[in-house]
C-alpha cells in the first residue's frame, strides 16, 4: 500500500510551511520582539501557541474530519457548513488574504526601489499587481505540481534568505534587548498570544488542509488512513519550521532597538537588513517578502479555485483561478491600509468560530459525536464574536458589549473562550439526556474515520 517516503513527507511539509508563511508572518515577530524587549521569549511563547499551534491543529482537524472544511463544519448543521465555509473561503481568498499578498509585495518588495517622484502614483501598484497575479495564475494552473514548485524550489529559497539574515544578526549583534513597552509590560504572554491569534493561519489551516490532502493523493497515496497520517506528519514539519523562523525573527526584532524604534515589523526588518548588509539587504528583504507572498497566494488561489469550481461545475478550475487572480488584483489596488482596516472586524467575527470548531472536533469521539455539542459551543461563540466584529465597524451594539465586558477575559480579547466551553458542556448534557433519533448511533458507529 503506497505511502509517502520520508523525503516526500518533508517536501510536502515544506510546501505547507510556505503556504502559511506569508509576508504578515514575516512582519509580526520582529514587531513583537522589539516591543517585548527582554520579555521576548515569554511573549513569543504565546505567539507560537496561536501562530503555530492553532494552524497545526487546524490541518489535523480537517484531516481527521473528512479532508475539507465543509465536512467538518457539517457536524454543526448543513446550513452552517455552507455559509461558514463560503465566508472563510471568501475572507481567506479573494476579499482579503490573496489581495493582501499583492499589496505587501508592492509595499516591501517594490516601493523601496522606486524614485520619489513615482511613489505617490497609482501606476506602480497597478503594474506590480498585474504582473504579480499573472505569475500567481501561471504557477497555479497545474495544482498537481504545487509540491514541486513550492516545496522543492520556492520554500528552500525563502528559508535560505531568512537564514542569511539571522546568521548576520548572530555574527554581527545589533545591540542589547530593550525594555518591554505597552501591553508587553504587564502581560507579555497574553499580548503575544493575541498577536499570533491575528495571523489568519488558523483559518488558513482549514483551507490548506484540502491542498495538502490533494498533494498527498497526487503522488499515489489513496488509503484514507495513510492520507491522514501523511497530512499530520507534514503539518508537524511545517509547524517546526514556523516556530524556528518566528524565534529567529523575534530575536532580530528584540535586539534592534538600538537602531531606533519603528512603527511596524516591516520597518524593523528593513532597518536591520540595511544595517547588516547595506543596499544588498534591501534587495534581500524584498526578495524574501516576494517569495513569502507568492507561495501563499499560489496556495490560496489553488485552494479557493478547487473549492469554487467544485461548487460551480460550469466553471472550470483554470477559469476560476483566472477569475480569482483578476478580482484579487483589482481589490489589491485599494491599498494595504484599506485592506487591513476592512480585514480586522471580519477576522474578529469569524476567527473565534473557526478556533472553537477546530478544538471541539478533537473531542468528537469522546462526546459520541453529538451535534448538540457543536451547536452549543458555536452559537455562544458566534453571539460574542459577531458582536465584536460589528462593534469594530461602528454598528450600534454598545449595549450588548457593555454586558459582555463582565465576561472573564473579554477585555483581553478572548471573552468567547469560557462561554464556548460552557456551551459545549450544555450541548453534551442535552445530547446525553434526550432520546436518540432512529439510526443516530448507528451512523456514528459507521464513520469512525471522521473522529
Amino acid at each position: 500500500m503506497r505511502e509517502l517516503s520520508t523525503r516526500e513527507t518533508i517536501t510536502v511539509g515544506l510546501m505547507l510551511f510556505a503556504l502559511f508563511f506569508g509576508a504578515g508572518n514575516m512582519i509580526f515577530p520582529p514587531a513583537l520582539g522589539q516591543a517585548a524587549g527582554t520579555d521576548v521569549w515569554i511573549a513569543m511563547l504565546g505567539f507560537i501557541i496561536t501562530g503555530v499551534g492553532l494552524p497545526l491543529l487546524g490541518v489535523i482537524a480537517v484531516g481527521l474530519g473528512g479532508g475539507n472544511l465543509q465536512t467538518l463544519a457539517g457536524r454543526v448543521h448543513p446550513v452552517f457548513a455552507v455559509v461558514f465555509t463560503f465566508v472563510v473561503y471568501l475572507a481567506i481568498g479573494p476579499f482579503l488574504a490573496i489581495p493582501r499578498t499583492g499589496t505587501v509585495t508592492f509595499e516591501m518588495g517594490v516601493m523601496p526601489f522606486l524614485p520619489e517622484s513615482a511613489k505617490g502614483s497609482w501606476v506602480p501598484l497597478f503594474i506590480t499587481t498585474i504582473a504579480y497575479f499573472a505569475l500567481t495564475y501561471w504557477l497555479s494552473l497545474n495544482p498537481s505540481k504545487l509540491v514541486d514548485r513550492i516545496g522543492k524550489i520556492l520554500t528552500p529559497a525563502l528559508l535560505i534568505i531568512i537564514g542569511v539574515m539571522f546568521v548576520g544578526t548572530m555574527f554581527n549583534p545589533i545591540g542589547e534587548m530593550g525594555q518591554p513597552t505597552g501591553a508587553y509590560e504587564k502581560s507579555p504572554f497574553i499580548k503575544g498570544f493575541l498577536e499570533g491569534y491575528l495571523t489568519l493561519d488558523a483559518l488558513a489551516a482549514m483551507v490548506f488542509g484540502i491542498v495538502v490532502t490533494a498533494s498527498v493523493q497526487a503522488v499515489g497515496v489513496t488509503d484514507r488512513k495513510k492520507i491522514t497520517t501523511s497530512t499530520i506528519k507534514a503539518a508537524v514539519i511545517a509547524a517546526i519550521g514556523l516556530g524556528l523562523v518566528y524565534l529567529a525573527l523575534g530575536y532580530m526584532g528584540a535586539t534592534s532597538i538600538s537602531l531606533g524604534a519603528s512603527e511596524n515589523g516591516g520597518q524593523i526588518l528593513t532597518t536591520v537588513v540595511q544595517h547588516l548588509f547595506g543596499s544588498f539587504g534591501s534587495m534581500l528583504l524584498g526578495l524574501a517578502v516576494t517569495l513569502a507572498c507568492l507561495t501563499t497566494s499560489i496556495g490560496l488561489v489553488t485552494a479557493c479555485g478547487r473549492f469554487f469550481s467544485e461548487r460551480i461545475p460550469s466553471i472550470s478550475y483554470r477559469t476560476m483561478a483566472a477569475i480569482l487572480c483578476v478580482f484579487s488584483a483589482a481589490v489589491a489596488n485599494v491599498g494595504l491600509t484599506q485592506l487591513i482596516a476592512f480585514s480586522v472586524p471580519v477576522l474578529m467575527a469569524i476567527y473565534p468560530i473557526g478556533i472553537v470548531l477546530m478544538f471541539v472536533s478533537f473531542f468528537h469521539k469522546w462526546f459520541k459525536g453529538y451535534s448538540a455539542v457543536y451547536v452549543g459551543a458555536i452559537v455562544v461563540t458566534a453571539a460574542i464574536s459577531l458582536v465584536d466584529g460589528a462593534a469594530l465597524i461602528g454598528l450600534p451594539v454598545r449595549g450588548i458589549t457593555d454586558v459582555y465586558e463582565h465576561l472573564p477575559l473579554y477585555k483581553e480579547g478572548i471573552g468567547w473562550l469560557l462561554p464556548a466551553i460552557a456551551g459545549a458542556l450544555l450541548g453534551f448534557l442535552w445530547g446525553s439526556l434526550r432520546p436518540k433519533r432512529k439510526g443516530e448511533q448507528e451512523i456514528y458507529q459507521e464513520k469512525p474515520s471522521n473522529t
